[in-house]
């Protein structure tokens, strides 16, 4: 994707641009370890969830700078970031509907 979607054709545009496609599909192997198994450990379930808490919260960080600063968007950023909070929404509907309303956690298969 970086090679594809960059601001300049440079070894450090594209670095860059790797980290933040690398960032926004680094969760799939742990949701589909956890996905695999169907049963995980308490403490697995509330750190994915902060971490995808700690994403999520980039979109009114996102509506924030947009307003206050100069009506400038990088658009890298806010897809990769789009696409990892839209990878994060299905573990998050679980996670409400398993452990807030006190279920237990275990994945569907």
């Amino acid at each position: 994707m970086s090679v594809f979607f960059h601001h300049k054709f440079t070894f450090l545009e594209l670095a860059w641009s790797f980290s933040v496609w690398l960032e926004s599909v680094a969760i799939l192997p742990q949701l589909y370890m956890l996905s695999k198994g169907g049963k995980t450990r308490s403490l697995t379930v509330h750190y994915i969830f902060a971490m995808g808490l700690y994403r999520a919260l980039y979109i009114p960080n996102w509506i924030w700078r947009y307003s206050t600063e100069d009506k400038k968007l990088d658009k890298i950023a806010f897809f990769a970031g789009l696409l990892q909070t839209l990878l994060y929404s299905d573990f998050f509907y679980i996670y409400y509907t398993k452990v807030i309303r006190g279920k237990g956690f275990k994945l569907p298969k």
